[in-house]
């Protein structure tokens, strides 16, 4: 079977204060991110960090794409301006200032590798 050419995905969660990782791109593909936003839903200013990790051999490299950046009550941030291309094995990862307050959303093409 082939595989697909294209790939849409939706990813959706809550940040909590423990850093996690909310998408990889899977071997064979790149992950285009094309939106990824974050909801204040809670009643406090929340700060969230979001960071790119690459691991080649045995080394990991995280580079910060937001740092502590505030997010005001009941408001929404986009965290990403423009495109942010992930090489296969690349990840997101997020972290808040809150386990409940954030929630995420990431619109993802997964385009195959050729």
């Amino acid at each position: 079977m082939a595989l697909a050419l294209n790939l849409y995905q939706t990813v959706t969660g809550i940040a909590t204060t423990g850093e996690a990782s909310i998408y990889t791109a899977p071997v064979g593909y790149s992950g285009i991110v094309l939106l990824a936003q974050v909801a204040n839903i809670g009643p406090n200013t929340q700060a969230v960090t979001l960071k790119h990790q690459r691991t080649v051999g045995i080394t990991t490299t995280n580079t910060e794409l937001l740092f502590d950046f505030p997010i005001p009550i009941n408001e929404s941030a986009s965290l990403i301006q423009g495109k942010l291309v992930l090489e296969s094995g690349d990840s997101l990862l997020i972290s808040s200032s809150d386990d409940t307050d954030i929630k995420y959303i990431l619109s993802v093409l997964e385009t195959l590798n050729q």
